[in-house]
């Protein structure tokens, strides 16, 4: 065995109990979700026994993952740098692993709008973090007040709206994919990529 392999044998086993250990899971418990003898598991932790495929594709599977990401090691393009949109103050990042998902960052200026008939509604979840300042989001007839450092998660499906409150705010923006199908839907691209300063999507 060469020492990438025993490297490679280490990390999938502290993996394995990292990940069991994430979910509160005994050994026991673990072992009778892969049909596995507890003691097989404890030995396969510990390194005392050999990985097995046919093991590790079950305890993938058990552990609620699969086998690339248990044995996943390469560690290549760790620094994202973003696309920036000048015109629209913004960067945006996108989350190697999920493609459908993207992050942006946008300073806003403006109140959000007062016509609800602004707001928009699409399928998927959003996650807003404000980075600086206070947000305002509108999210169908309800306003919540978002301050620095504090976080908001919303079903997109209600109308909604973002804008800013006592000066401007910076935000930084999660889209899941349906999030971000739904503003692709009408050739708008990425929400705050189309939406104007006070957040407001048309």
């Amino acid at each position: 065995m060469t020492q990438e392999d025993g490297e490679l044998d280490s990390l999938v086993r502290k993996r394995i109990r990292a990940l069991r250990v994430a979910q509160g899971w005994s050994l026991e418990e673990l072992a009778t979700r892969a049909h596995l003898s507890q003691s097989t598991l404890s030995r396969i932790e510990n390194g005392q026994r050999r990985l097995a495929l046919d093991q590790l594709v079950t305890l993938a599977r058990a552990l609620d993952t699969t086998l690339d990401q248990l044995v996943e090691t390469a560690a290549d393009d760790v620094v994202i740098s973003p696309m920036i949109d000048a015109a629209h103050g913004l960067m945006r990042w996108s989350i190697k692993g999920e493609p459908g998902m993207s992050v942006v960052r946008q300073r806003m200026t403006e109140p959000p709008p007062d016509n609800p008939a602004r707001m928009r509604a699409h399928p998927g979840r959003e996650w807003l973090v404000v980075l600086s300042g206070t947000a305002i989001l509108m999210l169908g007839h309800r306003r919540f007040r978002v301050e620095t450092n504090q976080a908001a998660e919303f079903p997109t499906m209600l109308p909604h709206a973002i804008g800013t409150e006592g000066g401007p705010c910076e935000i930084l923006g999660i889209f899941d994919r349906d999030a971000r199908r739904g503003h692709q839907r009408d050739g708008e691209g990425e929400r705050s990529e189309d939406c104007t300063a006070n957040g407001s999507c048309t």
